[in-house]
């Protein structure tokens, strides 16, 4: 999975919301199921489960009863939402601070975003 630091019901979450985000789940889906999760992943299902019910207080999954867990209208709008939100404290107060850390200055700074944004295609 992916960040080593991250508890893991966490890092389930983050992986079905990568899903929706990328449009692997889309509404109306059903996601992976807590044993499918366990299993796949080698985790205890009551970790898959805590990272399940994430979604659904977030109201980006919706469980029906008997027969699983569904991607709901408007999931991928919430996550972009509450994604931005935490973007700034999550991202790039870190990032600054490290820069202060290794003295760039303001220009290199933007100069090397820059140049690291275009390298992933983001100015195309």
């Amino acid at each position: 999975m992916g960040n080593d630091t991250e508890p893991l019901f966490l890092q389930i979450a983050r992986l079905i919301q990568d899903q929706i985000m990328d449009g692997e789940l889309e509404p109306g889906q059903r996601a992976p199921s807590t044993n499918e999760l366990a299993a796949f992943h080698s985790i205890n299902p009551a970790t898959a489960r805590k990272g399940l019910a994430l979604l659904v207080e977030a109201g980006v999954l919706e469980k029906r009863r008997g027969i699983g867990m569904f991607v709901t209208e408007g999931a991928r709008e919430r996550i972009v939402g509450k994604r931005r939100e935490d973007f700034a404290g999550d991202y790039i107060a870190p990032l600054i601070d490290e820069a202060l850390r290794l003295d760039y200055s303001r220009t290199d700074l933007h100069d090397l975003i820059d140049r690291v944004a275009e390298s992933r295609g983001m100015y195309q």
